[in-house]
């Protein structure tokens, strides 16, 4: 029997495990240690009991993915939203030099995943689902990227994707850490003490119905915007995920606001960013194959472990004399091992459990975050389309 559920019940779905996950990491406080988000716990529960309702032969459960594309896209879009230039040239030298340190590890995560991958004999597309795609990119990226994988031959790629992405979301709080902690004591690095706060004030917005409106507008214009520059993408003859357009889409819409200087409410576009990305990860990890894993369970563990100590060896040898070998330099390692392996809350959780022992980084602090949104979500997305194309 089959149960093919349409757009309303995948999302009611989609919402159970959400609070199913909210519920698990209240209890389970390891959840919360590792940052493991919400709708990745509650969609691993449900997937899993669709892979026992499809074993035992009861049903085989099929979910609506249009809504799932859609929370996709308009969190990118918020995230293009994220990057100004104006606050990145604030961030002056040492913020390009953190660009740098981030962009070069990219191509390195893809070489040791498709290396790997040939080494073992299986699909190199699977090496880049595991390489910047799901490690620097996170699981928003595997999804996406692996949708594309999929029809190149790779099967079950975003299940392979996902679970790097998910070791990942463990491993960048444990290396980050300890990573920056051996700098620090090696070096014998001190807090440089708290900058003004004055010019690191974060205004929070009032949000209502009319802000979060306004928010919902901006969002959904840059996001009409991106859908032109998807057209553009398609010219290149490359394999660009939709989502890539109206990221560019946000990208143009907010150094638009910066260059005639109107403000743009990022407290509210964050809001509606953060909404989205729950539900689409809901709705991507209630369709998890999980079966899929268990016949490259061995190489992937093998590939995820040279990930992870790559990361701490690139992150002291590169990162840490790239921004100048100094106690915010330590911090921003810890930050990048835990956005190279898992996400921004892995990164900035990194940073802060430094500071809270060593002293403040309020440098890092400013910089790294504003670095990130750019240098990450512009460049892996062209990184991880060239190893496609080039090993397709």
């Amino acid at each position: 029997m089959t149960l093919q559920l349409d757009i309303l019940q995948s999302l009611g779905i989609a919402i159970i495990a959400l609070v199913l996950g909210n519920l698990a990491k209240n209890k389970f406080s390891f959840l919360k240690t590792f940052f493991i988000p919400s709708p990745v716990i509650g969609g691993l529960i449900i997937s899993i009991l669709v892979l026992i309702l499809k074993e035992t032969k009861i049903a085989s459960v099929e979910f609506d993915k249009i809504l799932q594309d859609f929370f996709m896209n308009i969190f990118f879009t918020a995230i293009g939203l994220s990057a100004s230039f104006s606050m990145l040239k604030k961030s002056g030298v040492l913020g390009l030099k953190l660009a740098l340190a981030i962009i070069i590890l990219l191509p390195l995560q893809n070489l040791i995943g498709v290396g790997l991958a040939k080494i073992f004999g299986i699909n190199p597309l699977h090496g880049i689902a595991m390489g910047s795609t799901s490690m620097t990119g996170g699981i928003g990226s595997a999804i996406s990227f692996g949708k594309i994988m999929e029809k190149m031959g790779a099967e079950s790629n975003i299940t392979i994707g996902v679970a790097a992405a998910t070791f990942g979301l463990l491993a960048g709080s444990l290396v980050g850490g300890p990573t920056a902690r051996r700098l620090i004591a090696k070096n014998n690095l001190q807090s440089k003490g708290a900058l003004s706060r004055d010019t690191l004030a974060d205004i929070k917005a009032i949000t209502n119905q009319k802000t979060l409106t306004k928010a919902i507008i901006i969002i959904g214009l840059a996001a009409f915007l991106g859908t032109f520059i998807n057209k553009i993408l398609a010219k290149t003859g490359l394999n660009f995920p939709y989502y890539v357009g109206c990221q560019f889409g946000g990208l143009i819409v907010r150094n638009v606001y910066d260059f005639i200087k109107k403000p743009i409410d990022m407290d509210n576009i964050d809001l509606v960013g953060n909404i989205s990305l729950s539900l689409f990860l809901s709705l991507a990890l209630i369709n998890l194959n999980i079966s899929a894993i268990l016949t490259l369970a061995g190489p992937m563990l093998v590939i995820m472990l040279a990930q992870a100590i790559f990361i701490a060896i690139y992150t002291s040898l590169v990162t840490f004399n790239l921004l100048g070998r100094d106690y915010d330099a330590a911090v921003m390692v810890a930050g990048h091992c835990g956005v190279g392996l898992g996400q921004t809350p892995n990164a900035m959780a990194n940073m802060e459990a430094i500071i809270e022992e060593k002293g403040p980084a309020d440098a890092s602090m400013f910089i790294f975050p504003i670095v990130l949104a750019i240098a990450v979500n512009f460049t892996n997305p062209i990184v991880i389309t060239f190893f496609i194309n080039h090993f397709s």
